[in-house]
């Protein structure tokens, strides 16, 4: 799982500069963990984190995370209003604007569905780093495969398509029989 999405990182090329961040409380074995998500402006997942603290530290590891990922620091981030964001931004990426007024971050609200839905699937997380790896990983897969069905034609659709099966086929060393 972890070398498909690491050759998918690969190729996806630079994603936006407009970063949506929320986190969201995950229960692993019975504790309380905080799930950190960066999602830019088409709604495509920069990464994640699993911690167990909701601070500042915490806001800093992130963003250098995603700084680390990124290379190029965001012109706006979008957040709610969690003080750990303001103190994080102004001392890694004070270049960058800081909105956090209410309902701007629900694009990123909305992308903690799929991780919920697969953890219900699962029957919960076992692990601080079983929980990392999958979501890190289902993350860029549902990238990859989320093409926004509503927003094209039905011929640029399976054009789509198309080319990321090839791609997957590609990343994942099968070998198509046509």
């Amino acid at each position: 799982g972890q070398q498909y999405c690491n050759q998918i990182r690969e190729n996806r090329g630079q994603l936006g500069d407009i970063w949506f961040l929320d986190e969201v409380f995950i229960k692993i074995n019975g504790v309380l963990h905080y799930l950190w998500r960066a999602v830019d402006q088409d709604g495509d997942e920069i990464d994640i984190l699993v911690q167990k603290r909701k601070d500042k530290s915490a806001a800093m590891q992130f963003f250098i995370k995603l700084l680390k990922g990124q290379q190029v620091p965001p012109i706006k981030i979008v957040t709610d209003k969690l003080k750990s964001y303001s103190a994080a931004r102004r001392k890694l990426m004070p270049s960058a604007e800081h909105f956090t007024k209410q309902y701007e971050n629900n694009r990123c609200e909305l992308s903690h569905q799929p991780s919920r839905q697969q953890e219900r699937q699962m029957r919960r997380f076992k692990s601080q780093g079983h929980a990392q790896r999958f979501l890190c990983c289902h993350g860029i897969v549902n990238n990859l495969f989320r093409l926004g069905r509503h927003l094209m034609k039905a011929r640029n659709y399976r054009m789509f398509r198309e080319r990321l099966f090839d791609e997957w086929d590609r990343v994942s060393c099968i070998q198509n029989p046509t």
